[in-house]
């Protein structure tokens, strides 16, 4: 399997930074796995890395997509796995940095997804009949197809309950099953865990802070109306993300911006705890930790020394 590396961690630990570095040493590119960064004229928000942040450094998968978009794992792993290929096939090193985990193990599981996408005939069908019938009309249903997902799914699992009929209706093979297959294929990369975080959880928090005044300070606020005067639609789902669902309603006059500011850094906190939830699960990742600041050449040493141990150069 091709090797790659992974740069993890909850949000506001540096893994723009820590990525780019270890794409300089090892003759690498990055490869941005943020379910934001994905869209054009969000860069605010999302902390995407600037030019004089990438150091040069060729990125991929930021600001490829139009804020009217809603992108879903399966297009997203499409179209960064062509990425990773194109680095691979260049002789360079593909250097996967975010912390959206379901997007990364996707894309290094190399996950092959059921069919399916948005505004289909099948799934607006389905939606017409959840409108119509009912959720439980239409879990009754999947439990004769698949009565193991329709266990694990609860009446308020609207989404969920159409995307199990939508698979089964369109490719004849119940979604337990495609799950099922899809974790006994080994993975498509041998992937290489570098993971970021801080000792003292009190000193995460206060990075998470100062990253949403940092935001604030560069025009947070601006960059949701300009996205708002270029037509994008308020129910957009870009504008649902972190930051951006707050300062909207600041647009709106619904709340204020120290009450916006306060709210998104609540919302970043949680997040943040959510990420290392998933992250913890996996026994693979190398873990760098911060102490009140981070160790830049420390680290970058540390993570070297791990990557050669894994026969990365």
């Amino acid at each position: 399997m091709p090797k790659v590396v992974c740069v993890v961690g909850p949000t506001a630990t540096g893994k723009t930074k820590m990525g780019v570095a270890i794409a300089k040493r090892f003759h690498g590119e990055v490869v941005s796995v943020d379910s934001m960064q994905i869209y054009r004229g969000m860069t605010v928000g999302t902390a995407a890395p600037t030019a004089e942040e990438m150091e040069g450094i060729p990125h991929h998968m930021i600001a490829v997509a139009d804020p009217s978009e809603s992108w879903s794992v399966a297009r997203y792993v499409a179209e960064a796995d062509r990425c990773v290929q194109d680095i691979l096939a260049r002789g360079n090193l593909p250097v996967l940095v975010g912390g959206t985990g379901l997007w990364l193990d996707a894309l290094i599981r190399g996950t092959a997804f059921a069919e399916g996408q948005q505004g289909s005939e099948i799934r607006q069908a389905l939606q017409k009949r959840m409108a119509s019938d009912g959720a439980a009309v239409l879990l009754e249903e999947l439990r004769q197809i698949d009565p193991e997902a329709a266990a694990r799914l609860h009446l308020k699992d609207e989404k969920r309950i159409i995307r199990a009929l939508e698979v089964w209706q369109e490719t004849g093979e119940t979604i337990t099953a495609h799950d099922r297959r899809t974790q006994e294929t080994p993975p498509r990369y041998d992937a290489v865990y570098i993971g970021l975080d801080f000792a003292d959880r009190q000193d995460l928090r206060d990075r998470i802070d100062q990253r949403v005044d940092k935001m604030v300070e560069q025009g947070l606020l601006q960059e949701v109306r300009d996205l708002l005067s270029a037509g994008l639609p308020a129910d957009a789902t870009a504008l649902q993300a972190i930051g951006y669902k707050q300062f909207l309603a600041v647009v709106r006059g619904e709340i204020t911006e120290a009450e916006a500011v306060e709210e998104v850094k609540l919302r970043s906190r949680q997040y943040a705890k959510r990420q290392l939830t998933w992250l913890r699960r996996n026994q693979s990742i190398h873990w760098l930790t911060w102490d009140k600041e981070p160790d830049f050449p420390a680290a970058l040493q540390k993570a070297t020394e791990i990557l050669i141990a894994e026969g990365l150069f």
